[in-house]
């Protein structure tokens, strides 16, 4: 890896670090937290007081990707949002704390939490 991609990455580690300093997630509002690669979008809905991963939905999951399939990367996201709302809704979740995980809140976050609030979800 080159430093230029290293040093992009501590940066966005530290912009992580300083967001969850202040974001947590409780049984009553749960944290939604994204993670993105450069062709996957990932999301999960956690409760930090037990450490367990409530939802979760991703661009790999075998349901979303066939509805995925051809689409654009902030397409995708925005279905990813609207699938990950729905499990959440199932499980009995309806409000949630947004973690953007040090990214920009644009594009294909941006898409993801507009889906998730599509699908229900209160943030």
């Amino acid at each position: 890896m080159s430093k230029k991609l290293i040093k992009k990455r501590e940066q966005r580690e530290r912009r992580q670090r300083r967001i969850r300093a202040r974001v947590a997630g409780s049984p009553e509002r749960p944290r939604l937290n994204v993670f993105r690669s450069l062709d996957n979008i990932f999301a999960q809905v956690i409760d930090d007081t037990a450490g367990v991963t409530l939802v979760s939905a991703s661009t790999i999951d075998k349901q979303i990707r066939a509805q995925v399939e051809g689409k654009t990367k902030i397409e995708s996201a925005k279905i990813v949002g609207q699938v990950l709302a729905q499990r959440a809704k199932e499980a009995g979740i309806g409000k949630v704390v947004f973690d953007r995980g040090g990214y920009r809140y644009h594009g294909r976050v941006a898409a993801l939490a507009e889906g998730a609030r599509e699908g229900g979800l209160e943030f």
